[in-house]
């Protein structure tokens, strides 16, 4: 039974949320499934109804959720973190491949994804470590950590081909900054994104030497005139040199290797000075320079050789280089159709053309905000919109008032996840982020999706029932 106090502390207007979200999900998700030439209300072999199935085992994961006792999420973290990780490694050779990935385990009719429990887990896991006595970002040991608690999943569901559910879990460090990670990091991560970026639209060359012509201002103004002269002048004497051996390399790489052996020769006196005159403002500029060097070299090579075809087809896809609207581009061409066909307050409920006519793959599932959009217009599109953004404020406000660290952090990393979701899922179905298979939340359909969001957010409301307490 669920206590009276629980009851009476639950947050109504987050529960409410969620069935808004869920019961417009359902309704679209029977409009996408829905045949005009045979209407059936409730046929069990469709999507829709099986929807209903799972919304009600939901409720059921809700109940034994609050009967729990907050402490046990807090003592088994470890041991539903440890399961998942072991999941996630056995369905790569357990496993059933669905559109490319080996992320599905198939018992008879019912398939489960185990990524769905890592993202549980690793939420408690990650909010329990940071919530241990003594624990500081600044502490090497507790870095290193939660580092690794944090990137074993990825890993494994990298080596499962499932990259898009892999950047899952790299929102997870968004609440290290609340509880005092340095912001140096977002910003190197930001630079970094920008790099990744730039790096498919230029040659590894320019920007290479767009990163050294930085790097030298830099040392400009935290050193002196003379030392960056001297390093640039040693660089661009390797680069002459360098030119003489043109013709006996391979001349595809030719110009980074040179960038790289004048850059290092430069370096090389740069931290000589700083060693001699104890300079130690060049340690940390010398290492950016490296490491944003490494970067740039690896990020091409992930591209290139990591990402398979189809990948790097749709990334070229998103950005312009490519025009594929039968392949790689088609459910992206056919859900803006859908979408700006809805006008302002949309064609009607199950009057949708591009929906009705199955134009657009996958869009019960990955497309599913497409049918909104053809149906219920923008009017329907930025109200799902705004219940997304009313429900992750709700949780930040929420998580806010818990005396918890664990509870705190843990509200945190619910949000967002239901953030990344939210943005990558829309952002691919309106043509401004990569299709890489995203669920939108309550809304996509799927029971592994609908019990796995469900279980991050009522986990989260059973903790916030006894915000006043240390949770440990």
């Amino acid at each position: 039974m669920v206590k009276n106090s629980t009851i009476k502390n639950i947050d109504w207007i987050t529960v409410i949320l969620y069935l808004i979200l869920v019961a417009f999900g359902w309704i679209n998700i029977y409009a996408a499934n829905y045949n005009p030439e045979n209407p059936v209300f409730f046929d069990p072999n469709k999507e829709y109804a099986k929807q209903l199935i799972w919304f009600g085992l939901s409720l059921f994961i809700i109940w034994i959720l609050f009967i729990t006792d907050s402490k046990f999420y807090v003592a088994f973290s470890y041991f539903l973190y440890g399961l998942s990780v072991f999941l996630l490694f056995s369905v790569i050779f357990l496993g059933k491949e669905i559109n490319g990935a080996k992320s599905w385990f198939e018992l008879g009719p019912v398939r489960f994804q185990p990524v769905e429990l890592a993202k549980v887990a690793t939420a408690l896991t990650v909010s329990r470590i940071i919530s241990n006595y003594g624990f500081s970002f600044k502490k090497r040991k507790d870095l290193l950590k939660i580092i690794a608690v944090w990137m074993a999943p990825v890993v494994c569901i990298l080596l499962q081909n499932d990259t898009g559910s892999a950047l899952v879990f790299f929102v997870l460090a968004l609440p290290f900054y609340r509880e005092g990670f340095s912001g140096n990091v977002l910003i190197l991560a930001v630079i970094g994104a920008v790099v990744s970026v730039f790096t498919i639209i230029y040659p590894n060359y320019l920007i290479l030497s767009s990163i050294i012509v930085v790097i030298a201002l830099i040392l400009m103004y935290k050193t002196n005139l003379k030392l960056v002269a001297i390093s640039l002048a040693i660089g661009i004497t390797t680069l002459l040199l360098g030119l003489a051996i043109y013709a006996a390399i391979e001349k595809e790489y030719f110009w980074e290797l040179l960038i790289v052996v004048a850059t290092l020769a430069s370096s090389t006196y740069i931290l000589v000075v700083g060693i001699k005159k104890r300079q130690k403002v060049v340690y940390p500029i010398l290492m950016f320079l490296w490491g944003a060097i490494i970067f740039t070299l690896s990020t091409d090579y992930f591209i290139e050789e990591i990402l398979s075809e189809y990948q790097r087809t749709r990334i070229n896809v998103l950005l312009g280089f490519k025009d594929d609207p039968l392949g790689a581009g088609y459910n992206v061409n056919q859900s803006k159709i859908a979408i700006g066909s809805g006008g302002l307050t949309g064609k009607g409920y199950l009057q949708g053309t591009q929906t009705k006519f199955n134009f657009v793959p996958e869009q019960s599932t990955d497309f599913i905000y497409c049918t909104v959009g053809e149906e219920w217009g923008f009017a329907g599109t930025t109200a799902v919109i705004a219940l997304f953004l009313v429900l992750m404020l709700r949780l930040i406000i929420l998580a806010e008032k818990q005396h918890s660290t664990f509870s705190r952090v843990y509200g945190y990393c619910v949000a967002s996840i239901f953030f990344f979701h939210f943005a990558i899922n829309i952002g691919m179905t309106i043509g401004l982020a990569p299709v890489i298979g995203i669920p939108l939340p309550f809304f996509s359909y799927g029971g592994s999706s609908l019990w796995g969001f469900t279980t991050l957010l009522f986990i989260f409301l059973k903790l916030d029932t006894n915000r006043t307490e240390l949770i440990r």
